[in-house]
């Protein structure tokens, strides 16, 4: 149920939701591919960024007309009857795109969220955490409606997916690749809630600012990158073709990318030699005097130059919700903070 991953247990963030999407990995064709190449672990960058295509900008969209069928990320079409009114939550994307298309009031669950985003949702019981989903309070919340997440390993276990449809819930399942898919996850929403022309004029404005943001870096020299996601004892950083290497990309990075596994060894990372480590973790946990200090990493360029930036808030940068673009920025604001002046 993850927006996105922590390997450790104490920082997990119940996406993507970013995410390693237990990440979190914040997939399928709800919306037009933007694909990242996809490179061997510890792969070392070529001089010039990988290519990547700017988020495509949705047409306006008319509101939908009850009942309907949608396909979900996954694949599945799911019959909604009805406006939902009692919507539940299982990623805290999904809590934070609710409440930004207006429908918070209809939300009556949620999934744990250590963001506590937006503050509007603190009061809702929780029935998602790393431990399991409690389908037996959904059913008893009456909920007619409920937005989880999938992927593999998926955020929402696939036993609690199915007992929920099983006792005629309809369950859309959400799993952005990429940021095409993520914007198309929010217009998703907006169709099973009916507020599409919301969920349009959001994703529109959302790609318009992103394309802006990545025609002002992809002049610019795009330094080799290491995204680190967690290094507590394995080393973890984004797949290639993944939503969060994409958003590197957008912010002007050569991203050091690896497998679907997250995992990356520390003779690839050094071999790779990336100019600059982004920690993507909270500035008072991993400090770059740490990065410093660990055995192995003192050769690497971005170490002796002292270029390890820590990232104002990782949970933007991978929580595939309405909050992408502030996550583009807090990248772009540490790798070229000039494009923002």
């Amino acid at each position: 149920m993850a927006a996105s991953f922590r390997p450790r247990a104490r920082r997990a963030d119940p996406l993507l939701g970013l995410i390693l999407v237990p990440l979190l990995a914040f997939l399928a064709a709800c919306g037009p591919s933007a694909v990242v190449p996809t490179a061997p672990p510890g792969a070392t960058s070529s001089a010039a960024p990988p290519a990547t295509a700017t988020p495509a900008i949705p047409t306006a969209t008319p509101a939908p007309t009850f009942p309907l069928a949608i396909t979900d990320d996954e694949g599945t079409t799911v019959a909604i009857p009805a406006a939902p009114q009692r919507i539940v939550s299982l990623t805290p994307a999904a809590t934070e795109t609710l409440f930004a298309l207006g429908v918070g009031s209809r939300v009556v669950a949620k999934a744990e969220d250590i963001a506590a985003y937006p503050p509007e949702a603190d009061d809702l019981p929780v029935v998602a955490t790393f431990q399991g989903i409690d389908v037996e309070q959904i059913v008893d919340l009456e909920a007619d409606l409920v937005i989880a997440g999938g992927g593999n390993p998926s955020f929402t276990p696939l036993a609690a997916i199915e007992r929920l449809r099983g006792v005629g819930i309809p369950v859309v399942v959400l799993y952005a690749r990429n940021i095409d898919q993520a914007l198309a996850g929010i217009r998703l929403v907006g169709l099973a809630t009916g507020t599409s022309p919301d969920a349009g004029r959001l994703t529109a404005a959302m790609a318009t600012e992103m394309a802006a943001l990545g025609a002002a870096t992809a002049v610019l020299e795009h330094a080799k990158v290491f995204y680190e996601i967690d290094a507590t004892s394995k080393i973890y950083t984004v797949p290639a073709d993944s939503l969060y290497a994409e958003m590197l990309i957008l912010a002007g990075a050569d991203p050091i990318t690896t497998d679907d596994s997250y995992e990356i060894s520390l003779e690839e990372l050094v071999a790779a030699d990336p100019a600059v480590i982004l920690l993507g973790d909270d500035a008072d946990y991993t400090t770059a005097a740490d990065v410093a200090a660990r055995p192995g990493w003192g050769d690497i360029t971005a170490v002796k130059n002292g270029a390890v930036i820590p990232i104002a808030d990782y949970v933007l940068v991978t929580r595939p919700g309405p909050r992408l673009v502030e996550g583009l920025r807090a990248l772009i604001e540490a790798l070229h903070p000039e494009v923002l002046r």
